[in-house]
């Protein structure tokens, strides 16, 4: 924490702040988030009018010709997925959309372990052999050439359904449905996997006039696109808004029972339950063992499988906790013995391929550079990276991309598989990638600030107009303050060894709770006077629900 950057946003023009009709803070908030003076009601309806027509993405058309066509023909379909909550999410909507069209679609989950992300040949040709004459991928699929072009050679059709960056040579397909293709002419190409597969249900639901049916599949589209880390913005933003509406009365009865046995309350999940506690549950099904716990968990309609699965995922999820720990400790006691780099590569054969991309990310956190942890095989290795802002992963994996077998993802986190012999070619020109890059910065987390206001700016229904902001996530963050000489009249350390940090700070006649958690700033240094970062959220004191902030740095007061 103390060699975090402050970074304080710039103040809002007058003329924005005048011709906002809200309060000045609200109106700083929303500069601060790019929102024009003309989309500050949209910003805050966040309605269906924020949805573009799903006949604007590239191939949506041929897709639609050749599912129908399918369908009146009972062709087998197969729903081809991706084993994050992401991919779990999309393949459930597409079969369950498929279903209520008549249709009958075999989902296809891969197992992370054995067939790593994309598609896989062998999983090909055992659909084939099925009797599948269609393959519809979600979250999938938009890199995978070699595999579509197998698909043509053995007579089945595939329509590609993706949200991934597509190389310049598009797979030949009956369609290839991606927002971010250079062709496309869809407004928005931040959707998530289950984002597209719902514009492409929505699409052919159109035809029959039945669109309003699409709105309970959103708690589906709220899951996946909240767990995926895209930018909760523009039509995003609606599909979450909804999505959670309908997540709070979710008719899944496996859901129902994840949120009790995690200890939450159906009516109060917002994104940052689905971020921190329903996410991780899914995905620890394919990390620990495969997806398909958590596949089944969404789709049951009988309530002693539904508690049963959510029981298992429990136990998945903290043997998913137990050994993301273990491994980080073994990466941290190898990487203590080397030369500082900017970028962190660590490989052994026990590390666990659905932990790999965890560890990671906690790297990532702790020393603030790129991170590949690789799970090594006799012949063939896993690589799982995250990075910062400051390095493209996805494209310095391009350039290298001639060692590689396959490769895949977005700018911060990315996976790759190689042959156990181009490892030390990999780690050598990925370095110097790193080294080139990255070298000449200062590289430092930063903790961008919304505004610098005093405690008093809290009073009233000031948060409440906060909350207006929501759904808050990647692109819309929750709003982060700083004020500055706060005094501390009492403090405690809590949790497991002390670990966090409980104080009661002041500021003339407002006095607020406030909490750092992980902080590492015990109570016994504290200074009595303090400024501090922080954001405003919920907890409860006593029974009842109360404001508190929740610290994000601080350091002692210099006035």
């Amino acid at each position: 924490m103390e060699t975090t950057q402050w970074q304080l946003l710039t103040p809002a023009p007058q003329e924005y702040l005048n011709a906002s009709g809200v309060p000045p803070l609200i109106a700083q908030l929303l500069y601060n988030r790019g929102v024009k003076l003309d989309g500050i009601d949209s910003f805050f309806t966040a309605d269906y009018g924020l949805m573009s027509s799903p006949f604007l993405l590239p191939d949506i058309s041929q897709a639609v010709s050749r599912i129908y066509k399918a369908l009146l023909s009972k062709e087998k379909i197969a729903v081809y997925g991706d084993f994050d909550v992401d991919g779990i999410t999309a393949t459930i909507l597409i079969v369950e959309g498929l279903s209520w069209l008549g249709g009958k679609a075999i989902p296809y989950i891969p197992d992370r372990h054995n067939e790593g992300h994309g598609l896989n040949l062998g999983a090909i040709e055992k659909l084939h052999s099925q009797g599948v004459s269609l393959v519809i991928t979600v979250d999938c699929g938009i890199t995978d050439c070699a595999a579509a072009k197998k698909v043509q050679q053995i007579g089945m059709d595939m329509i590609i359904t993706d949200h991934h960056v597509p190389l310049p040579e598009l797979p030949q397909v009956v369609a290839a449905i991606n927002p971010k293709r250079a062709n496309s002419h869809y407004p928005f190409p931040e959707l998530a996997g289950v984002g597209v597969a719902f514009k492409l249900l929505q699409a052919l639901l159109y035809k029959h006039n039945k669109e309003a049916s699409l709105h309970e599949f959103l708690d589906l589209v709220a899951l996946g696109t909240v767990a995926d880390l895209v930018p909760l913005v523009d039509e995003n933003r609606y599909l979450v808004k909804e999505g959670i509406k309908v997540l709070n009365n979710t008719r899944r009865i496996g859901l129902r029972e994840m949120i009790s046995l995690a200890g939450l309350n159906l009516g109060q999940i917002d994104t940052e339950e689905i971020s921190w506690t329903l996410g991780p549950r899914i995905n620890a099904a394919s990390r620990i063992d495969t997806a398909s716990t958590s596949y089944e968990l969404l789709v049951t309609q009988s309530s002693e499988e539904a508690y049963r699965l959510a029981r298992e995922l429990e136990e998945k999820n903290a043997e998913r906790q137990r050994l993301t720990e273990e491994v980080l400790k073994k990466v941290k006691e190898k990487l203590v013995y080397r030369a500082y780099p900017p970028l962190l590569i660590e490989g052994d054969e026990s590390y666990p391929v659905g932990i790999i991309g965890l560890v990671a990310g906690k790297l990532v956190d702790e020393f603030y550079k790129p991170a590949i942890i690789l799970n090594l095989d006799p012949e063939k290795c896993h690589g799982s990276c995250r990075s910062i802002a400051e390095f493209n992963i996805v494209a310095a994996l391009e350039k290298c991309r001639d060692l590689l077998i396959t490769f895949g993802g977005h700018p911060m986190a990315a996976g790759f598989t190689l042959a156990r012999q181009n490892l030390a070619r990999l780690e050598e020109r990925i370095m110097k990638l790193a080294i080139d890059e990255l070298e000449h910065l200062d590289l430092r987390p930063k903790l961008t600030i919304d505004a610098e206001v005093p405690l008093s700016i809290f009073a009233g229904d000031t948060f409440n107009l906060i909350q207006r902001l929501s759904p808050f996530g990647r692109g819309n963050s929750i709003p982060t303050f700083l004020t500055r000489k706060l005094e501390v009249i009492e403090r405690r350390n809590l949790g497991n060894e002390g670990k966090h940090l409980e104080l009661k700070i002041k500021q003339g006649s407002a006095i607020w709770r406030a909490v750092a958690f992980n902080s590492g700033k015990l109570r016994e240094t504290l200074p009595s006077y303090i400024d501090a970062v922080y954001n405003i959220g919920n907890t409860w004191w006593n029974g009842e629900k109360v404001l508190r902030l929740n610290l994000l740095d601080f350091a002692a007061s210099q006035s």
